[in-house]
């Protein structure tokens, strides 16, 4: 068995690898209402600057007011850029922080998915490691979540048949 094909889980012999699967992390209804949300909040700050401008602020709520805006901002632009990729047996979904899973440390998947819901509820897979640490990763594409639980199967039931 040569190197590569150990590390990525390939039978001996088997030389087609895995094709990456990649999609967003949100459906594009989320994406789009989550611009939408972010113009709409900036539109009525600065519509209320006036009305705010009149009134006595302290130090303290003038941060808050600017943690506030940059959060919402910094929320908006991952919920628009966020991809998620599988590739092998690892699943990564960039976001705040990049989330990466590795199907031989995988300890119990649940896949929450309503397919009637696609367009506003991303499939989502709830991951527990080995050690107990626990993850969420969206995709807009549920297959490649399945595809995900399909490879931590067959590590972990390596004679099953299809």
């Amino acid at each position: 068995m040569s190197a590569t094909e150990a590390e990525d889980g390939r039978a001996p012999g088997d030389t087609e690898s895995p094709a990456a699967l990649e999609s967003p992390a949100y459906p594009p209804f989320v994406r789009i209402l989550a611009v939408i949300l972010v113009v709409d909040l900036v539109g009525f700050g600065i519509w209320s600057l006036p009305a705010l401008s009149g009134a006595s602020w302290s130090v303290g709520s003038i941060v808050l007011f600017g943690l506030a805006a940059v959060c919402i901002a910094w929320m908006g632009y991952w919920i628009v850029y966020s991809r998620t990729r599988l590739d092998g047996d690892v699943l990564t979904q960039t976001w705040l922080w990049n989330k990466r899973e590795d199907a031989a440390d995988v300890a119990h998947l649940k896949l929450v998915h309503w397919r009637w819901l696609d367009r506003i509820v991303a499939p989502r897979l709830l991951v527990r490691r080995r050690n107990g640490a626990v993850t969420w990763i969206h995709s807009a594409d549920a297959r490649l979540l399945t595809g995900f639980a399909e490879r931590v199967a067959a590590r972990s039931f390596p004679n099953a048949k299809p």
